[in-house]
């Protein structure tokens, strides 16, 4: 997120409108946060990444902007590229809702 944008949000998170699509969003704006970190922690620009997962650099800089949406089979590619583990996790939205060692049937 740029410094400006970050300057602006505490008075458009005063609209309840905006904080609405903000929470809408939010999933969307994590993926993107987890590819920019994991991209620079593996010391790579958006063309090399780009280059290693056989896409252009315009791509990547769609998905770290969370205005698309990557598919399982681009994060895998992004995962493999930087040497991290993909990771894929399903909570509860009341995490009161049941405990973590509920077996699975």
């Amino acid at each position: 997120m740029s410094r400006r944008l970050l300057d602006k949000l505490p008075k458009m998170m005063e609209d309840s409108e905006f904080v609405t699509a903000w929470e809408e969003a939010r999933e969307e704006f994590s993926i993107a946060r987890e590819i920019i970190r994991t991209r620079v922690a593996a010391g790579m620009s958006q063309k090399e990444l780009a280059e290693k997962i056989g896409t252009t650099q315009s791509v990547i800089a769609r998905l770290e902007s969370g205005g698309h949406t990557p598919s399982l089979s681009t994060l895998k590619r992004v995962a493999e590229a930087t040497h991290s583990k993909l990771s894929i996790e399903l909570v509860p939205a009341d995490s009161a809702s049941y405990p973590a060692d509920v077996p699975v049937r």
